[in-house]
């Protein structure tokens, strides 16, 4: 096997992945916190958190410490959050693995939470939202989840809103912490050039103080849509960015491997059918994309452009027209086999750095309990058959499943909404 995977007897679970032709070891750990793990009154802790745990404990006093720790030996180091689960790695050279244990568990483990760092702490996020509101193409994804999803956790923004950044206090903090970040909801996953031997009672040293708490556990998406739904967004843009797209399959459905390549047919690279019909074509865009989302009890399929105002009529027809077309006619066996290919070799390609390594087997871990290696995952692909995407098409690629979030001049979604037909 290319990872093995041992539980404590604290329920911490440990990955590693040996990798003997590289020079670098990256230590990941994620935690099952995120925004779809929030209430409405603490919508956005998840991420502030994160921030919150890079700027000092007892050890290392200041933010210029924890960073100078890494930075000094020419490693990186980042943290993450997303809608299902936290995220915290540094890659370093070999030799400074032990660092990086000590590091990272010194950071979750320690971190003062301070109260003066979480007053200074919120005008950065608040600045990080206005840089999200300022790009437009980054704000329409959130945009068209919270279309999607609505007043619900998986509807709201994981950075929060400005209102809840402004009032949390040290205690919510703690509080967040103690009911998340536990053994059982934590995994720390080691990729790269390290003796296998050893590594498992360097872990259980550095993380010995772990809580044991059972963790709380997220509210189940709720999804009940009848119709087409538009969200738009007013903004004066150069240029329209839209998300135009259906609900799709979660990560624990069987279908999710046709959806991929049902994606990628559509617009999963440079010679896709709809980035060749849309830029190369007509000229209409830099940049369209079609991808699939995958979180534990939700999915959607989404093509992405941003386009001349003038043109967003002619583009949400052309992308519709080729929902259709896809749901009605069946993928020519060689267009069929280029997609599973490109899917099989691009995850090939991204698998040769250690970092990437932690990351797909990490989270895969810690979302479904189960870990498929890359040779298995393609199997998974090649098993897909051009009958498998039709169905797919059929039962997503329906009316009462579109959904459009747009941002531009334009100040209500009457217009787009007749357009919504398949």
């Amino acid at each position: 096997m290319p990872f093995k995977k041992t539980t404590l007897k604290n329920g911490l679970r440990i990955i590693t992945i040996p990798m003997k032709n590289t020079k670098t070891v990256t230590v990941l750990v994620v935690v099952k916190a995120g925004s779809k793990y929030e209430r409405k009154e603490i919508n956005g802790i998840s991420h502030f958190l994160e921030h919150m745990l890079g700027k000092g404990t007892k050890k290392r006093p200041t933010f210029s410490e924890v960073a100078a720790t890494i930075n000094s030996i020419g490693g990186a180091y980042n943290f993450f959050t997303s809608k299902e689960y936290t995220g915290f790695w540094a890659k370093v050279e070999k030799s400074h693995l032990n660092l990086a244990l000590d590091w990272l568990s010194d950071i979750l483990l320690n971190s003062k939470l301070q109260a003066q760092e979480v007053k200074r702490e919120k005008g950065v996020i608040i600045e990080e939202i206005n840089m999200y509101l300022d790009i437009p193409r980054r704000y329409i994804w959130d945009l068209w989840e919270k279309l999607l999803y609505g007043d619900q956790p998986a509807g709201w923004l994981t950075i929060g809103e400005k209102e809840n950044i402004l009032k949390f206090q040290r205690r919510d903090f703690i509080n967040y912490f103690k009911n998340h970040y536990s053994a059982l909801n934590t995994i720390v996953c080691v990729a790269g050039n390290f003796n296998q031997r050893e590594l498992k009672e360097k872990i259980k040293k550095y993380f010995r103080k772990i809580s044991k708490a059972p963790p709380q556990p997220k509210i189940k998406v709720i999804e009940d849509q009848k119709k087409p739904q538009v969200l738009p967004w007013f903004k004066k843009t150069d240029q329209t960015h839209l998300c135009l797209g259906v609900r799709g399959y979660n990560l624990n459905q069987p279908q999710i491997y046709a959806q991929e390549i049902l994606a990628t047919v559509l617009g999963g690279n440079a010679s896709s059918r709809l980035f060749i019909l849309i830029r190369d074509r007509k000229g209409l865009a830099y940049d369209v994309q079609t991808s699939a989302e995958l979180y534990t009890d939700s999915g959607y399929l989404v093509t992405q452009a941003g386009i001349p105002h003038k043109n967003v009529k002619e583009v949400i027809s052309l992308i519709l027209r080729e929902y259709k077309n896809i749901r009605e006619k069946k993928i020519p066996q060689a267009e069929f086999q280029k997609a599973k290919d490109y899917l099989k070799g691009n995850m090939t390609l991204s698998l040769e750095l250690s970092d990437t390594q932690a990351s797909f087997y990490a989270s895969q871990e810690l979302l479904t309990g189960k870990i498929l290696t890359p040779e298995e995952r393609s199997a998974k692909i090649d098993e897909v058959t051009v009958n498998d995407i039709q169905k797919v098409a059929q039962d997503i690629f329906k009316p009462e499943k579109l959904n459009l979030a747009v941002i531009g001049p334009f100040k209500n979604g009457s217009k787009f909404e007749k357009m919504l037909k398949l």
